[in-house]
């Protein structure tokens, strides 16, 4: 191995001393320096070029056999994320800092001070970029995992990462171009460590989000999520360190800060999607006063609605036995009776137990609210067994234009129903 180097530096040095005599017997003397230099530059720098396409070849012709085969998804990030690229960059410049010795040491020493510290500095340089790319290949390997979770922890660990690594890459950029000792820069950022906490304090509060968001699982890109804080409503695009991306429905997108999963309520609709269930809430409010007990004429004529037959039977065969043994059985006030709203009640239970698009599995409410000015509300709670949006409003229209025109049978008047909660 020895033997081998020894042979290569000798090599370069045939090629530098070549290009030195070459230059100096046909350039005049006054100029000679500088084309030596100049040439010898443009010869080093074509060999560190070939070397690194010809490592980026015969490495990248590897993994790209395994590029397509999902049986090797590591392969498949590393590929993607161009790390082969940065470790034939490496390659590279090492080769550099072995031949810049044999081309300019013994014979242009002051350039050679110049370009050994050019060579560390892009050393540094190539390496804070393949530990970038490492980053981007983690991320690559969960989206093919389809682990989401995990692509938002990265994301928060990413960006930390990133902030600090440019923070120690310039510290080191700056020890190797001037020669000063990192001990003696960081020594100095001492004083402004306050300052600097106070700068990065969205980026911590952002990186300790991510952690928590990552490990709790209740969120994740693609989320159909509503935030009651900035009335929005929307998918998450994406989530970084410092700031979250959501797409409204209206196709705009709202940016928040990441921290405020911290502290602001979130609702995660996205479990609706995922069961294809959807709730309904809403109330038709109607006047007190077209309230009544029902007389037997109206009770005849009830008696024929199919969904309250049987209901209104039991309870006209539990009333006449009751009726037998309370005074003044002719009063309707006396006794137990049945009111238009409350059979008007039944009805719309028995409607939504026999509708198809309800979920029958999820809860099924049909309840008096408290009064109000306008008059009392009579809300309706169930849940739709279809959550595409479009689908959903449908079937909800449909119910209600059904109810509002069926309470006219009870000679119930309808003020108003509310709004969607």
């Amino acid at each position: 191995m020895n033997d081998e180097l020894t042979n290569t530096k000798n090599f370069l040095q045939a090629i530098s001393d070549t290009i030195h005599f070459f230059i100096k017997n046909n350039v005049s003397s006054n100029w000679a320096t500088l084309f030596q230099i100049l040439a010898k530059f443009v010869v080093f720098a074509g060999l560190i070029y070939l070397v690194d396409l010809v490592v980026k070849v015969i490495i990248n012709s590897i993994f790209k056999l395994l590029y397509d085969n999902n049986k090797y998804p590591v392969m498949k990030s590393i590929y993607v994320a161009k790390i082969t690229n940065s470790f034939a960059h490496i390659i590279a410049v090492l080769f550099a800092s072995f031949a810049v010795d044999s081309f300019f040491y013994g014979r242009h020493p002051k350039s050679f001070i110049f370009l050994e510290r050019i060579i560390g500095l892009v050393i540094v340089f190539v390496v804070a970029g393949m530990l970038y790319r490492g980053l981007s290949a983690f991320r690559n390997y969960f989206t093919i995992k389809q682990d989401y979770y995990n692509i938002i922890a990265l994301n928060a660990v990413s960006q930390s990462v990133k902030i600090f690594g440019v923070f120690v890459s310039s510290v080191i950029a700056i020890s190797v171009i001037f020669g000063i000792s990192g001990s003696t820069i960081l020594g100095s950022l001492g004083a402004i460590t306050a300052v600097l906490v106070l700068v990065f304090r969205d980026t911590i509060l952002g990186f300790v989000t991510g952690i928590h968001v990552a490990t709790s699982k209740n969120l994740k890109v693609g989320d159909w999520i509503g935030i009651p804080k900035y009335n929005l409503e929307g998918n998450i695009q994406d989530i970084d360190l410092l700031t979250t991306k959501i797409q409204n429905f209206d196709k705009t997108i709202s940016t928040i800060p990441t921290y405020d999963f911290l502290t602001t309520e979130i609702k995660n609709i996205q479990v609706m999607t995922e069961s294809n269930t959807r709730r309904i809430k809403r109330s038709i409010i109607f006047n007190i006063n077209s309230f009544k007990f029902l007389d037997d004429e109206t009770l005849g004529r009830l008696s024929k609605v199919n969904l309250i037959k049987s209901y209104l039977e039991i309870k006209k065969s539990e009333m006449f036995q009751e009726r037998k043994l309370i005074e003044n059985p002719e009063l309707l006030i006396n006794g137990r009776q049945l009111t238009n709203i409350g059979v008007f009640r039944e009805y719309v239970f028995n409607y939504l137990k026999n509708n198809q698009h309800i979920d029958q599995e999820g809860t099924i409410l049909v309840r008096q609210l408290e009064n109000t000015p306008q008059g009392m509300p009579l809300e309706i709670y169930c849940f739709t067994n279809d959550s595409q949006w479009a689908n959903y409003e449908e079937i909800q229209a449909d119910i209600f234009d059904h109810l509002l025109v069926a309470s006219k049978e009870f000679d119930l008047e309808v003020i108003q129903f509310a709004k969607i909660q």
